[in-house]
């Protein structure tokens, strides 16, 4: 990323965006580079604008978050997607988490965590908390894996994935699961925090997975953390 971080704000409420937009403006690392009222808005204005970072609301008409967010990550150099939610809508968030977005909000949350979320998900570290994370990874299990897509058994499936990981990279992907950052995750198994990244590395690329949220889908369906 450059110094300052290129965000795309989109939400149907002209008030929820007018409100992000002048909380982001409070870091001088931060510029909001365009606004969008629907799924179909924001492809274009990302297209446009090229933002690091899209904040992507979920229900909006039109094309909803989710589907542009599907779309939006599968450019060949996407933006980072941060979901913006409320709880009642957690297997929507799963389903774009599982897409490949970065992280998600609640639109409740404190204008620094807004900064500091974007700023971290700009990093590339994921925008989970442990409590948040497990309790988005257990809705997963109501969603029913499509007819044909794989096993019955999604603990099975995940097992199988994670047997091709070595000891360490094993330990790394348990503490992604619990929603570890790197410095975490360097601290409680004694490595540096750069080996934890090539560890991490070498796991999206064992278990196919374009983020951290994926591996932690996979170690929870594992029944693992």
């Amino acid at each position: 990323m450059g110094t300052v971080i290129r965000v795309l704000v989109v939400d149907d409420d002209a008030l929820v965006r007018s409100g992000l937009r002048l909380i982001l403006g409070g870091s001088a690392a931060i510029e909001v580079v365009g606004e969008a009222a629907d799924g179909a808005e924001a492809l274009t204005a990302a297209r446009e604008h090229r933002p690091d970072v899209v904040l992507m609301d979920i229900r909006m008409p039109r094309l909803n978050g989710l589907e542009a967010t599907e779309q939006l990550c599968a450019w060949p150099q996407p933006p980072r997607v941060i979901v913006l939610t409320t709880f009642h809508e957690d297997e929507y968030v799963v389903r774009a988490l599982g897409a490949g977005a970065s992280g998600f909000l609640l639109k409740d949350t404190p204008p620094a965590a807004i900064i500091e979320a974007v700023h971290r998900v700009a990093d590339g570290e994921p925008m989970l908390s442990p409590s948040v994370t497990a309790r988005l990874i257990a809705q997963l299990t109501s969603i029913p894996r499509a007819s044909g897509s794989g096993p019955p058994g999604r603990d099975d499936d995940a097992r199988r994935r994670l047997a091709q990981l070595t000891d360490r990279e094993r330990e790394v992907a348990l503490g992604v699961g619990r929603g570890l950052s790197n410095a975490e995750i360097a601290s409680s198994l004694h490595l540096s925090v750069p080996t934890v990244k090539a560890h991490i590395g070498r796991i999206f690329t064992k278990l196919d997975a374009e983020n951290r949220v994926q591996v932690a889908i996979c170690v929870h369906d594992a029944n693992l953390a």
